[in-house]
């Protein structure tokens, strides 16, 4: 099964998408990766998604990514004598240190590190920056603030701190626990939360060991201000918009995102626009005029995937969710307007031989009008090259490793086979010219470009240009 468009769709599971039936249906329509929430999924339930996926995936026959997200730090709010309780704008506020219910003067703060942290003249946001806070006076204990705006707060709702720079790494202890059993489970991407700073990714690469490919969620200030950093150590990007746009200004939020997208684009990381794209589906079977704009600006953007969460976690219409969002892409991949504003934010190659490769498939493909790259990678960095040029004709990218292939299935452009090693050149040639007959990506007269790495199984070695015709029966001609 080959997709009619280029960028890919990431679609959340949940309760009203965890059968095998809906499963196969979401992929049927649109969906080219799963993302499993650990926020909602415990370690029995997330195994028995992972399996399900997989026995998908034999059934289709296609390679299928898994994404486990991983909860991150959760700041809260303690409890309150009457569950909630009304605030007035200009009154004063404090977040402390004891484990009495609060009431409209104060509440308990379980989180020693936010009132080491903040300093007067930060803001607190609370419940999604419904209620905001300004603190005027600390000392390391207790945080006295003043209520900016918002009247209500109650239980247990979240903190948010743009200002703050918190001393704590992204993964907690449930975290800890979570990564070691979706790496056990075997899935493809992790995505951590609330990533602050390069750092953050020392102790889940280091845990990691490869088994699994790190994705940044972009969702912090402190993150954007030092996104080159983060994005040189992360191997994908997500801009994760819902916390991001708590955190910064509203109308800040579009920059950041074409910032986000492009830079991962210049470095080859694949990017992931995430949250609310078609928010309106988790009870309509329509999407808004607006939902649909903001998706094709991210597909108009370069993306690699455009991602979905409630709408196909918990909504009423998950697979009509999918098939809009399909849709909207193919449509927007058609519009006349699409590969000049691709090609305009092209960027320039890495001194390197695999960007040089890259960038002449590219060239001579679009120059010949010819079917195809093909591209044979073992690890994914080749299929991750070949994408960052956005080729105007499809990439095949083949690899001996089922994990690479699933793991491209990210990735712009790509459509993955896992296929045996060539032989030799010959048989390289012949694989790559069935493969695009039989993915039906050519037919027979029709050329394709091949790139590969001479000799043969060497990592890192991508070197050679290729063209050839697709014989009568699919195999390569001269």
């Amino acid at each position: 099964m080959r997709r009619s468009r280029k960028v890919k769709i990431l679609a959340t599971i949940g309760p009203a998408s965890s059968d095998e039936a809906m499963l196969k249906k979401l992929f049927e329509a649109g969906a080219d990766t799963f993302r499993i929430n650990m926020s909602h999924t415990d370690h029995e339930l997330m195994r028995t998604l992972v399996k399900r996926i997989r026995t998908v995936e034999q059934g289709v026959g296609r390679p299928i990514g898994i994404l486990a997200d991983l909860q991150g730090p959760k700041l809260r709010v303690g409890k309150f004598a009457n569950g909630k309780e009304t605030l007035e704008v200009g009154q004063a506020f404090t977040l402390d240190s004891d484990p009495t219910p609060g009431d409209s003067t104060r509440v308990y703060l379980p989180h020693p590190e936010i009132l080491a942290s903040v300093e007067p003249g930060h803001r607190l946001l609370i419940d999604d920056g419904k209620l905001q806070l300004k603190a005027v006076k600390t000392d390391g204990k207790t945080i006295v603030c003043t209520v900016v705006a918002g009247t209500t707060i109650s239980d247990k709702k979240g903190v948010s701190l743009p200002d703050t720079d918190l001393p704590v790494g992204a993964l907690t202890d449930k975290d800890r626990a979570d990564l070691d059993a979706v790496l056990d489970a075997g899935v493809d991407w992790v995505a951590l939360s609330f990533i602050q700073r390069p750092d953050d990714l020392a102790e889940a690469r280091k845990i990691a060991r490869g088994r699994a490919l790190l994705m940044s969620k972009i969702e912090k200030p402190q993150a954007v201000a030092r996104l080159p950093e983060i994005i040189e150590l992360s191997d994908a990007i997500m801009v994760a918009r819902g916390d991001l746009g708590v955190e910064v200004p509203l109308e800040n939020v579009p920059g950041i995102q074409k910032r986000i997208t492009r830079a991962g684009r210049k470095a080859g990381k694949p990017v992931i626009v995430a949250t609310q794209m078609l928010e309106s589906m988790i009870t309509a079977p329509v999407p808004t005029r607006a939902e649909v704009s903001d998706v094709s600006i991210a597909v108009f953007e370069g993306a690699d995937a455009v991602m979905l969460s409630a709408e196909s976690a918990a909504g009423a219409y998950p697979v009509e969710a999918v098939a809009t969002m399909n849709r909207i892409a193919v449509q927007v991949e058609k519009d006349p307007l699409y590969s000049g504003i691709i090609n305009a934010q092209r960027s320039e190659p890495e001194p390197t031989g695999a960007d040089a490769i890259s960038l002449a498939a590219r060239e001579i493909a679009e120059t010949l009008k010819l079917a195809a790259i093909v591209t044979y990678t073992a690890s994914g960095t080749t299929g991750l090259r070949a994408a960052r040029e956005r080729p105007q004709v499809p990439i095949i990218a083949l690899s001996p490793i089922l994990d690479t292939a699933r793991r491209l299935s990210l990735v712009w452009g790509t459509h993955c086979v896992v296929t045996e090693d060539a032989r030799d050149l010959d048989d390289m040639v012949n694989r790559a010219c069935r493969i695009a007959f039989e993915e039906e990506y050519g037919k027979p007269g029709d050329r394709i470009i091949i790139t590969a790495g001479v000799p043969l199984r060497t990592p890192g070695s991508t070197n050679m240009l290729r063209i050839a015709y697709l014989g009568p029966d699919g195999q390569g001609g001269r």
